[in-house]
């Protein structure tokens, strides 16, 4: 099977959304995925647009994603931010997730950002295994917080 990776179009959304679908499931959050088609064109192809992905192609089927966007650090700057890896579950194991994160280090070393940073959860074993072949830092001492829409509205 002979795989591509090329940076993601407005065409591709359909199967993004399925894609990050899929994943909102593996994680055990199949409600969550609010995003639609619409919201995902006018951010990453609108005029305000905010993020970035590659695909990853085979057999012209799209079986894997890498959506990442830029962020500022107060102490380091630019920095880029990797949203997520996705790959279906079926066609795991094959390097094709390897091949989706070396593009986005490409994207950062081409943009000359400060730091690159991504989240991953504590019981995803494979994805931490995955990380740590990179000597990443993997932090503990930061907690995530989040406000959802109707907390923000509340306000």
């Amino acid at each position: 099977m002979d795989s591509l990776i090329r940076i993601g179009t407005v065409n591709d959304l359909p199967q993004v959304l399925n894609l990050i679908k899929d994943l909102a499931a593996f994680e055990n959050e199949p409600n969550e995925v609010e995003v639609t088609i619409t919201e995902m064109q006018n951010w990453g192809f609108g005029k305000d647009k905010i993020y970035d992905f590659f695909v990853m192609e085979i057999d012209n089927k799209i079986i894997g994603l890498a959506l990442y966007y830029f962020k500022y650090s107060t102490w380091k700057g630019k920095c880029l931010f990797l949203e997520d890896i996705i790959v279906k579950e079926n066609v795991r194991n094959k390097g094709y997730g390897k091949k989706l994160f070396n593009a986005v280090v490409e994207v950062a070393k081409n943009t000359g950002v400060k730091r690159m940073e991504w989240q991953v959860l504590d019981w995803n074993k494979n994805a931490i295994e995955f990380y740590n072949k990179y000597q990443a830092n993997l932090d503990s001492k930061w907690i995530n917080c989040k406000l959802n829409y109707s907390q923000i509205q509340s306000m």
